[in-house]
């Protein structure tokens, strides 16, 4: 696959140059406050707590390692009533399966969590401190926490509307902050999910509008899908290097840990475990540039075996 970003040029070579123009002028980097376009960093937006883990790990590493500035937004606050249910059963449903990873919380269930909106109070703050052990490992230099309520999947017949309003708004907010920065999203109208769609609505609209630069999109969910088809359709495929995967790895383990002195109860692998062994055993990343003029907003409506 071929990188639209800099034809003739590695891809290493033009994040390292764009490290290296910010070097020149801001010397230390960032220094607070409003940063100046010269500082370019990369920002990355995860629309749950788990998706950086899974599918913009290795791109986020890349960055790194080419001296790019690199901040992780957590998007939603990933309210999720089922992993409330699921971790008040004994025994854990999915230790019977050999071919993954075991439960980190086996032999720890019935936990006798609140159901309903009440569990909010325990989920959210768990699966948060799961994103942030999960951005520490990758090293991100700043972790901005939007706590949008995921309410797209409200019974009302605007709730798509209003939350793509809502992100949009926010997402404009951080690029003023930020001129100059490059923004990476997750290829939502590829993953046939409202918040993911939402948000790359919002980021589409943005960039369409000239208020974003350097939009790109990784594919989250390609790892449903069967190897050979992962790429079809990317801008690049990017081949993450061994030490690097190690890393996204550790991540992704993050998700699949026990301390509950850290307030880590293992949630993120009882999630996705399918996308987190899928993604743990496959060292690329699925890399999509800015939708052509045929994109359409608005919630998905298509079957997702149609999603070339």
């Amino acid at each position: 696959m071929v990188d639209n970003a800099g034809a003739g040029l590695s891809r290493r070579r033009v994040l390292t140059l764009g490290a290296l123009a910010g070097a020149t002028v801001l010397g230390t980097g960032l220094s607070g406050g409003k940063a100046s376009a010269a500082s370019a960093p990369a920002i990355f937006y995860s629309p749950h707590q788990d998706d950086e883990a899974l599918g913009l790990a290795g791109s986020i590493l890349e960055h790194k390692a080419a001296g790019r500035p690199v901040y992780l937004v957590l998007v939603t606050r990933g309210e999720n009533d089922s992993l409330a249910s699921l971790m008040n059963t004994d025994p854990c449903p999915l230790t019977t399966r050999d071919d993954r990873h075991p439960c980190a919380a086996h032999g720890h269930h019935g936990l006798n969590w609140p159901t309903g909106e009440a569990s909010d109070s325990v989920i959210v703050p768990a699966r948060t401190a799961e994103f942030m052990a999960s951005a520490a490992t990758l090293g991100v230099d700043k972790v901005i926490n939007l706590k949008v309520p995921d309410s797209v999947w409200a019974n009302e017949p605007d709730a798509f509307a209003k939350f793509t309003s809502t992100v949009k708004s926010k997402i404009a907010s951080i690029a003023a902050q930020y001129p100059g920065a490059s923004h990476k999203f997750t290829a939502g109208w590829l993953e046939v999910t409202k918040t993911h769609k939402a948000i790359t609505d919002a980021a589409v609209q943005l960039a369409r509008a000239g208020k974003l630069t350097d939009v790109r999109f990784n594919f989250v969910y390609a790892y449903d899908h069967p190897l050979s088809s992962r790429a079809d359709g990317a801008a690049y495929v990017l081949n993450i290097p061994a030490d690097h995967m190690g890393t996204k790895r550790d991540a992704i383990y993050c998700y699949n840990r026990w301390s509950p002195s850290k307030n880590l109860y293992a949630l993120g692998y009882h999630s996705v475990p399918e996308k987190m062994e899928s993604a743990h055993n496959d060292p690329h990343e699925y890399v999509f540039a800015l939708p052509n003029s045929s994109y359409k907003y608005g919630e998905i409506d298509r079957p997702r075996t149609d999603w070339s």
